[in-house]
């Protein structure tokens, strides 16, 4: 089901890509160039939905202060030497 939904995000980022470009030609009729940008918002839409329900699920499990493990937000780590995140301990 993963796939799919990629799929589904994939597909809408190609359609919503297409559509940019051809606005940006700019030798669409008036009609035409409305409804592509009206398709364009849509899928605009779709796109940033996918990603915040991506964002929800990516998440990394942390120690608190109290040495348990709790859910935080996903931060990619600081390149450092090595091409490492700094840990702190």
């Amino acid at each position: 089901m993963a796939a799919k939904k990629s799929d589904q995000f994939e597909n809408a980022l190609k359609k919503l890509q297409d559509i940019v470009e051809k606005l940006e030609k700019g030798d669409l009729p008036l009609e035409a160039a409305m409804e592509y940008f009206s398709e364009g918002m849509r899928l605009a839409q779709v796109c940033h939905k996918k990603l915040e329900e991506a964002d929800k699920k990516v998440r990394m499990l942390v120690r608190d202060q109290d040495g348990g493990w709790t859910a935080a937000p996903f931060e990619a780590p600081a390149s450092g030497p090595g091409g490492q995140g700094g840990e702190s301990k």
